[in-house]
């Protein structure tokens, strides 16, 4: 990390001239301007700066959605204060000259903007400081690797793509030897920008890598997360090659996950709460059952693409229930790690999660679940992709939606503006991908429907 003083020395050396300001927009991009060094020093570190608040308020495309009251054309699209957390301020090491900071983004009057991912997170964080718990989470991101450039991929219109490895290399050392040159540009520059990574491995197909990052306070994993995911791909821009977060590039792979491993500690003992001795706690317990209470309502945040939910299918590593096991990949929820390590691990989002809303989702239900003592019920033995042991996760955003505009447990934990603010996000996606006309229809009805 880096102090001010250290990059006070550092634009006076020259060593950084340029300091990204940024936050994450619904879709987990980084938003935000390239501020000259001086400026940011002089000016921004005590008073911010502006950007339009359309940026809470787009689709992927950046088209402005109505239906938002926090941005709209009826307001004008008027600016909202985009404020430094100087406690995420780093350098970033494959980028010449360049530090960034993150932000959180407020109102004219100071206020948090709600709807906003990072803000959200920081809600539930400070919810579960008040219940005596650190909450704790690790992510595991998942990518495909393409020898086609970003220029190439998009004049190919994504299609037909070449991966960088011809076979599986899911932990195949001799594989993954052949993007080394890549993945360890990957490990280096993530440690030198303050993000400490544990190791990096292939994955269950080709072209499909994976980059740990160690365990800490829930934003702060969350802002790991983004940093690390908008740096693959900048770094897969200087090679000359590409890299995907899709949940499910094509029909033809297996999905890219983002595993997400949660725990609490006691802010009175500095310990787990989760074991006690060898014994698992009630705490633990209630969290486990909270999660499962309430994930399906709580889909929109934990997958919340069209695409999202193409990756959940049979024996495809990807759950498809909400079931519970032990060391069991097949269930929604696995329990793992020995003693102080106990955690569980929500294997249901895929690689396109906004971290925040991801890991804000699984904090508020499993918090719940221990304020109501919500039990979590049997855990499930043997395979949970066979029909009729466990209750199915949604299995289309249509279904997400419809759970999550029902849902009174979203509007009461989250408020009734992020409720609707995100309501109008997931009926968007839902509408814009209704109105496209596939590849799929063309080719069975252009001739012989």
């Amino acid at each position: 990390m880096l102090s001010l003083d250290e990059l006070r020395a550092d634009a006076e050396s020259g060593a950084v001239d340029t300091v990204i300001a940024c936050f994450t927009d619904m879709q987990g991009r980084l938003m935000g301007k390239r501020i000259q060094g001086e400026y940011f020093l002089e000016d921004v570190v005590d008073h911010g700066v502006e950007g339009c608040n359309y940026l809470l308020a787009l689709d992927m495309e950046m088209d402005p959605v109505p239906g938002y009251e926090m941005a709209n054309w009826e307001g004008g699209y008027g600016d909202f204060e985009i404020v430094p957390d100087l406690s995420t301020l780093r350098r970033i090491p494959w980028l010449e000259g360049t530090a960034l900071v993150l932000c959180d983004v407020a109102q004219e009057d100071g206020k948090p903007v709600v709807a906003s991912p990072r803000q959200i997170l920081i809600e539930q964080y400070e919810r579960a400081h008040a219940m005596g718990f650190l909450p704790m989470f690790a992510t595991e991101l998942e990518f495909y690797l393409y020898r086609d450039s970003y220029e190439e991929a998009a004049e190919k219109a994504y299609r037909d793509l070449t991966p960088t490895i011809p076979y599986i290399l899911d932990y195949h050392v001799l594989a993954t030897t052949r993007d080394e040159h890549f993945v360890r540009q990957l490990r280096l520059g993530m440690q030198g920008a303050g993000i400490p990574v544990e190791f990096s491995k292939g994955e269950a197909w080709y072209g499909q890598h994976e980059l740990n990052m160690r365990y800490s306070d829930a934003v702060t994993a969350a802002d790991r997360q983004t940093i690390y995911k908008n740096g693959v791909k900048e770094i897969a821009h200087a090679n000359g090659i590409s890299a995907s977060f899709m949940a499910k590039p094509s029909e033809k792979d297996i999905g890219s996950s983002c595993h997400i491993h949660s725990s609490l500690v006691s802010l009175a003992s500095g310990k787990t709460a989760f074991v006690d001795g060898h014994d698992e706690t009630d705490t633990f317990r209630h969290y486990l059952g909270g999660l499962r209470e309430h994930v399906r309502e709580l889909a929109l945040l934990v997958a919340p693409t069209v695409n999202s939910y193409k990756r959940y299918a049979l024996e495809s590593w990807a759950p498809t229930s909400v079931s519970w096991g032990r060391d069991n990949r097949t269930c929604g929820f696995r329990i793992v790690g020995h003693g102080d390590a106990r955690r569980v691990e929500c294997r249901i989002p895929g690689a396109d999660v906004n971290p925040y809303l991801g890991i804000a989702a699984l904090l508020a239900a499993g918090l719940d679940g221990i304020e109501n003592q919500i039990d979590p019920g049997p855990e499930l033995k043997g395979n949970a992709y066979e029909a009729g042991k466990a209750e199915a996760f949604p299995s289309s955003l249509r279904e997400a939606v419809d759970n999550w505009e029902s849902s009174e447990f979203a509007k009461r934990v989250f408020g009734e503006s992020v409720w609707a603010h995100y309501l109008n996000y997931g009926r968007r996606e839902q509408r814009l991908f209704d109105q496209v006309v596939t590849d799929y229809e063309r080719t069975r009805m252009f001739e012989r429907g």
